[in-house]
């Protein structure tokens, strides 16, 4: 994958239903940052849906999208755990995990067909909601006096900044969260008003 391309993540649980040639098609997308989180997910959906024919699935984490795996779950080698993932991929997503369920009608959709319908109802999920960019993160712990707050506050919207904690003594201590392109720029702001990290 492209490591200068945007990633987005979804930040809601989403789930579509469709139903062709008498099979029913239910997809479960989550966000899920790590293995563990992951494999509960596949683990408990799969109990929760453990009647339908199959749950096939797919995964894709990191910054830049580049740890995934799928599995087709009994259909056939290609069909269903691929075209899950390449969806998923179409949008650039990362830290998610889908799963489709499938309940087979009694007609064969053939290869074709299959990868048609485990894509399309992974896109109909995806298209549900509003992505949000991936943007990656520093935290950094600072003490200032009183005089400098106010000019901070004014100016960590130009880092993309959010004050995470803020503790008031004789200074002020603060935890802050800079995205990282502009981790270089804030540390010059820091320094050049005479602060310096903890």
């Amino acid at each position: 994958m492209n490591k200068n391309k945007d990633f987005y993540i979804i930040d809601t649980y989403l789930t579509k239903e469709i139903k062709l040639s008498n099979s029913i098609f239910i997809s479960h997308l989550e966000y899920a940052d790590n293995f563990e989180d992951i494999k509960y997910f596949i683990s408990n959906t799969s109990e929760l849906y453990k009647d339908a024919t199959h749950n096939c699935w797919a995964y894709i984490t990191g910054i830049n999208g580049n740890n995934m795996h799928s599995s087709d779950d009994g259909e056939p080698a290609g069909t269903a755990g691929k075209p899950i993932l390449n969806t998923l991929q179409k949008y650039n997503l990362t830290n998610v995990v889908a799963i489709v369920t499938r309940y087979y009608g009694g007609t064969k959709l053939g290869v074709r067909g299959l990868i048609d319908a485990y894509s399309k109802i992974t896109e109909d999920a995806i298209l549900s909601t509003q992505l949000k960019k991936l943007v990656e993160k520093q935290t950094y712990k600072i003490t200032i006096a009183y005089d400098f707050f106010d000019i901070l506050k004014h100016k960590i919207k130009d880092f993309n900044s959010e004050l995470l904690n803020v503790e008031y003594s004789d200074k002020i201590k603060i935890n802050i969260s800079v995205e990282k392109k502009f981790s270089l720029e804030f540390e010059y702001f820091i320094k050049s008003n005479n602060y310096i990290f903890e």
